[in-house]
């Protein structure tokens, strides 16, 4: 599905010129320097709504870059298609006191394709620059104006819109007909929002002033909450010629419905192969397994975006002849192939990417970058993405899972939850048995069962990959010193919530410290936690811990003979409000048993509990480097090397 992006990570960049302002960077606020790459010294947005059909997007923008840091954000680049056209560029380049250096040339701005490798139908392209200055500090301005011949999209505004960035001021203004329903929804933004009626337009204004800089924070919240931010959104409005109502989710789905009425109808020798496929089989799951499989084996994901056709759906019969389409098509040819089965489904929008759970849920908005498949059974709900080719049936994933959907049938369109993967789901549970030398090396034998969300880096790998990249990334993976991967497996089994698993035989070199008489040996093998915290920061921020995952490892470890038990590390149990912790290890009959389970939990805590979370995972760091030390029995002599 189209992303409309109009400026980089710093948001629309558009502007009406006005007066040479004075850029010296002597200017800019001491605190705004504070943890900044760059400054925006004055950002003007302006949108106004003429009616339904066309809209106006200006905006300049004047951002000093100080450091080298911040040089990828300096550069313009502004998208046009069938639905928007750009009407003008403008651009100046300024030194650290603000004299003009250079003013940008029309010749100088590059016309591109934004066509991506997975399209082969787009009508995107887009106008770049940069004026690549290597000399810090340096200021850039630009001013952009775009027509949209719709109504459909409306912009975000994000005065702050990357992490290490100040903002000295910017404004977003709004102008509509008197009448027209402007829908807004404000983050962050304490002071009243300015309307004025002027005859037959009205008028919106934000503004913001002297932002200090961000700095990232571990485990931060969603950029939202962090910073000043105003969504924008359309009551009535159209798109080529098809008008709709985005004031509610169920006006919307009507809207999209429409998109993809009369698209279902298939050849009739895709309807006979339907028939036969399910002939003999009466469990409605099985057929739509069935189904589903056999359109992964006669499709692929491609691209198609041509105007509307961002939005609305190629119709079934195109997608069973090309034997491609994007998701928006893919979904609606697996709807078609279930309803000639008699199997009712419903096609969903959603926001995919992992991570992307966020959903302004009473802000009925366009919010959605993909096409998934719903289908409601009596007992069960089973959802379809149909874009991959790998995957299981009823599998959302990292992609599409945790998250809201807009379901939509004739009757409009519905907010519902995808399925949730949570730390009861997400489980790896791992088997090591180990074998040590004298010298310290080390053979392993390794079995690990992935499910839910921990699988998914396992799935893509075995169907992206050849053996020999696998073994490649195997080979940098763990923790160990220098090691090889002697043999490794994959077996996959796949279901509404998946599994795979690993078979490694590994050898290690060094593994074991051998000094003097004594043999240091660290129990646990593969899983060591990487993430430690710094104490001494002032957290801002609330800790948000996005996903829920268990790890569960055994380990079994062949001691070489002649070695006896010197000291074993006490057991540990921490219960927290983060998840829990415990590891034991004993050692018995020249062997140490080790077992170790972890537990994350997604929530969401407040800024004062981070010294307490610094704590605790500072404690699983050095849990899972705690040593058992061996020493050498009296009489028994060392080998020869």
């Amino acid at each position: 599905m189209k992303h409309f992006l109009l400026l980089m990570v710093l948001g629309t960049l558009t502007i009406s010129s006005a007066a040479q302002e004075n850029y010296a960077v002597s200017r800019i606020p001491a605190h705004l320097l504070k943890n900044a790459n760059m400054v925006v010294r004055t950002e003007a947005v302006y949108f106004e709504v003429f009616n339904t059909r066309r809209t106006l997007h200006r905006t300049r923008m004047a951002i000093t870059i100080l450091n080298e840091k911040a040089d990828r954000y300096a550069g313009m680049y502004e998208f046009y298609d069938k639905l928007r056209e750009i009407s003008s560029i403008e651009g100046s380049l300024y030194d650290a006191e603000g004299k003009l250096i250079k003013k940008l040339k029309p010749k100088e701005i590059q016309d591109v394709s934004a066509v991506s490798d997975i399209s082969i139908m787009d009508d995107n392209r887009m106008k770049v620059h940069h004026f690549n200055h290597k000399t810090y500090p340096y200021t850039v301005e630009y001013e952009v104006e775009v027509i949209f011949n719709n109504t459909f999209f409306f912009p975000s505004w994000y005065p702050q819109g990357s992490e290490m960035l100040s903002v000295e001021r910017s404004t977003l203004e709004v102008v509509t007909p008197a009448d027209y329903q402007l829908r807004y929804r404000s983050f962050n933004y304490k002071a009243g929002v300015g309307e004025i009626t002027n005859g037959d337009k009205k008028t919106y204004r934000w503004e913001v002033t002297n932002l200090p800089a961000i700095k990232s924070e571990f485990a931060q919240p969603k950029w939202h909450e962090l910073t000043t931010a105003v969504t924008l959104a359309p009551s009535d409005f159209e798109l080529q010629g098809y008008k709709g109502d985005m004031s509610s989710w169920k006006e919307f789905g009507k809207f999209l419905f429409e998109l993809s009425k009369q698209r279902d109808a298939l050849p009739e020798p895709v309807k006979a192969k339907v028939k036969e496929l399910i002939a003999n089989e009466t469990d409605t799951k099985k057929k739509i397994n069935i189904l589903y499989e056999y359109m992964q084996a006669h499709t692929r994901y491609i691209s198609i975006q041509l105007g509307i056709g961002g939005w609305q759906p190629f119709e079934a019969a195109y997608v069973a002849q090309k034997g491609y389409g994007d998701c928006k098509a893919l979904s609606n040819y697996m709807y078609s192939l279930l309803k000639e089965a008699g199997i009712s489904s419903k096609y969903a929008l959603i926001r995919a990417g992992r991570g992307e759970y966020f959903m302004q849920d009473d802000f009925p908005s366009n919010q959605f970058n993909h096409a998934v498949l719903c289908v409601p059974l009596q007992k069960d709900t089973i959802w379809l993405e149909c874009t991959s080719q790998t995957t299981a049936a009823g599998y959302m994933g990292e992609f599409t899972g945790n998250r809201k959907a807009l379901l939509i049938d004739e009757n409009g369109g519905t907010l519902v939850s995808t399925p949730v993967y949570d730390a009861s789901t997400n489980t790896q549970t791992r088997k090591t048995l180990g074998k040590v030398m004298e010298d310290g090396s080390m053979t392993l034998a390794v079995q690990t069962r992935f499910r839910g969300l921990n699988q998914d880096r396992y799935h893509h790998l075995i169907h992206g990959l050849s053996k020999e990249k696998i073994k490649e990334r195997l080979e940098e993976s763990f923790d160990l010193p220098t090691y090889q991967v002697d043999r490794f497996n994959y077996e996959e089994r796949k279901d509404v919530l998946p599994e795979i698993v690993e078979t490694l035989d590994i050898s290690v070199t060094g593994y074991a410290t051998l000094t003097g008489k004594r043999l240091f040996i660290v129990p646990n093998v593969l899983n060591r936690s990487q993430t430690r915290l710094t104490a001494d920061e002032e957290r801002k921020y609330d800790i948000r811990i996005e996903d829920g995952y268990t790890f569960t490892d055994t380990v079994e470890i062949e001691l070489p003979a002649g070695f006896e038990v010197e000291s074993v590390p006490q057991p540990i149990d921490m219960k927290t409000k983060f998840g829990t912790y415990k590891a034991i290890a004993t050692v018995k009959d020249n062997k140490i048993i080790y077992f170790r389970q972890r537990q994350t939990l997604a929530s969401r805590f407040p800024a004062s509990d981070y010294a307490a979370m610094v704590s605790y995972f500072g404690e699983i760091y050095k849990a899972d480097r705690n040593k058992i030390v061996l020493v050498r029995k009296e009489g028994a002599a060392p080998k020869s090397f």
